[in-house]
């Protein structure tokens, strides 16, 4: 059974950081492209960043410069390193694993920036 399960988010300040952590089990984790992706109210869900099994990177341009996409092969988990956060990043960040056609996703973390 795939579990992915999301957690570091919460509520801060603009400016300030957080770290968005994703871990993933019942896979091959290493094998796996991982993504974050966000849904504002009212909004589609948008990629944020991407990271392949060899570790290539790609980011929205909104985040760009600001968030930063890891993983650890070893733990099973990614992150999402969050910082000069703005009010717009304000968001459920969610968390994807995709392998070919077949991927999975997690519940959701709720990311709250106030200005």
């Amino acid at each position: 059974q795939v579990q992915v399960v999301e957690s570091g988010g919460g509520l801060v300040q603009a400016g300030g950081s957080l770290r968005l952590s994703c871990a993933a089990s019942g896979i091959i984790f290493s094998i796996y492209e991982m993504a974050w992706y966000r849904q504002a109210p009212g909004e589609q869900r948008e990629l944020v960043a991407r990271i392949t099994r060899s570790d290539s990177t790609d980011y929205a341009a909104s985040v760009k410069g600001r968030f930063t996409i890891s993983r650890d092969n070893a733990k099973n988990t990614v992150y999402l390193q969050m910082n000069s956060l703005k009010p717009e990043d304000s968001a459920v960040y969610y968390c994807n694993t995709k392998l070919g056609a077949v991927g999975y996703w997690g519940q959701g973390t709720q990311v709250t920036v106030s200005s």
